[in-house]
C-alpha cells in the first residue's frame, strides 16, 4: 500500500498536533483531522480491493489454532 504512504504520513501529522496541542488540554472535537483520515481510509480500502485481500481473512484470529505460525 506504497500509494498509501503519503496519506498517511499526512494523517498522522495532523493527528500529532491535534492530540498535542488540543486533546491534551481538554478538547475532544477530532473533527481537525476528518477529512485527512477520510482520504487515507479511501486509499487503503481501495488498495486492498486492487490486491484481492479479503478483510475477513485479515480478522481471523489465528493464535493458538494450527494456523499460526510456528516460532523457530
Amino acid at each position: 500500500m506504497e500509494q498509501c504512504k503519503y496519506l498517511k504520513e499526512n494523517y498522522e501529522a495532523c493527528f500529532n498536533v491535534w492530540f498535542s496541542e488540543r486533546f491534551l488540554k481538554g478538547e475532544t472535537d477530532d473533527s481537525m483531522c476528518a477529512n485527512l483520515l477520510k482520504v487515507y481510509t479511501k486509499c487503503v480500502e481501495k488498495a486492498i480491493k486492487e490486491q484481492n485481500i479479503e478483510l475477513k481473512d485479515v480478522e481471523v484470529d489465528h493464535l493458538e489454532t494450527d494456523k499460526e505460525i510456528p516460532h523457530s
